[in-house]
């Protein structure tokens, strides 16, 4: 089986972080957050993916050459001359897609994270014989988003967008199951799989969708970066996973890669992952926070709901929350505060931030 991952865009949700890397692989819970989906992949049955390129395609081959042997899948890219929308991008890659044999192929963006249900959801696509199979997500206000109306069997009826009365309340999240026969319904142009290919699949009552039960989330701006670690780090608790960190000191779901450094008196969690190389100091305070590779945090400072970015360095005694992020290399000098700041790679900060802003 094979699949393609959409990973054209820019990531101008998560600048400053994408102006180090592409989207894709910025880190999430230690590891590139595409590496989550290929994993789900493989154990789906797929042994080939597909990367849809458009932005910085030299660090996306760098990728492949590291991980493809690491991970078992072989990985090749497909790179767009001009970005090709959700759908181009399958038209561009049309003869890796069809093995021609009919064999079914999944479509993911690169940005979501959730329990990714796909051998079910594969076998739910081929039981309808659905030309596509869309997975969709229950959200609590259907108000703010594009609904997916489906009939008790799961066959899609129509889409609404924003819709003032309930119609339903299941959204697309932004994963698809399609057959071969999909790609004859594709120009080789910038096309919208949602906006024009699935509604003439609907019409010809080929296009299904099959619900999540667990947890999902867009992870392509900071705030739903974090939350979507926070879920992440739930899922793993309930399911025992061994790689939460425990012992004293952590507080809640905690991920920890095993070359951190923690020093004494550390308070760490809840909902925080801390990656290769890091060092923590004493008597350190992180809670909803994310410090990424190769970070050190001085003695008693304080990150609460906020990115740190690879290689930065905090200062002893600092205070960094309500969404700070900080790009790859910035430096936060000792005791200083920061509110909302959003950092740019290798900056150095002298004095406290005690508002939101941009430092450019």
């Amino acid at each position: 089986m094979r699949a393609l991952i959409l990973v054209g865009g820019y990531g101008t949700r998560l600048r400053p972080l994408t102006l180090s890397c592409p989207k894709p692989l910025v880190e999430f819970a230690n590891k590139p957050m595409i590496i989550h989906q290929i994993e789900a992949l493989k154990v789906a049955g797929c042994t080939e993916v597909v990367l849809a390129i458009n932005y910085q395609p030299e660090v996306m081959l760098g990728f492949i050459q590291e991980w493809q042997e690491k991970l078992g899948v072989r990985i090749v890219c497909s790179q767009e001359k001009e970005p090709m929308g959700t759908a181009g991008p399958l038209a561009l890659a049309r003869e890796t897609l069809d093995d021609g044999k009919g064999t079914p192929f999944f479509v993911l963006n690169s940005d979501v994270i959730c329990d990714y249900p796909l051998k079910d959801m594969l076998d739910f696509h081929k039981a309808r014989g659905a030309e596509a199979t869309i997975l969709v997500t229950k959200v609590d206000d259907p108000t703010k988003y594009g609904v997916v109306v489906m009939d008790e069997y799961g066959q899609v009826q129509r889409f609404v967008e924003k819709p003032k009365e309930f119609v339903g309340d299941k959204i697309n999240a932004g994963i698809y199951v399609c057959s071969p026969s999909i790609l004859n319904r594709i120009e080789l142009r910038p096309t919208s799989i949602e906006r024009e290919v699935f509604p003439h699949v609907a019409a010809d009552n080929r296009l299904y969708a099959y619900t999540l039960n667990g947890y999902w989330m867009d992870v392509g701006q900071p705030k739903d970066y974090l939350k979507g670690l926070h879920l992440y780090l739930d899922s793993m608790a309930i399911r025992q996973s061994p790689q939460l960190a425990k012992g004293t000191g952590i507080n809640g779901n905690v991920l920890v890669d095993p070359s951190a450094k923690i020093g004494e008196g550390c308070l760490i969690g809840p909902d925080v992952s801390i990656s290769a190389g890091c060092v923590i100091g004493n008597g350190v305070r992180l809670s909803h926070c994310v410090v990424m590779r190769g970070v050190r945090i001085k003695d008693h400072s304080k990150v609460e709901s906020c990115i740190v970015g690879w290689d930065s360095k905090v200062g002893a005694w600092s205070r960094l929350e309500n969404h700070c992020v900080l790009g790859e290399d910035v430096t936060v000098k000792d005791e200083l505060y920061l509110n909302g700041a959003i950092v740019l790679p290798h900056k150095e900060i002298k004095e406290s931030v005690s508002t939101p802003a941009i430092i450019l």
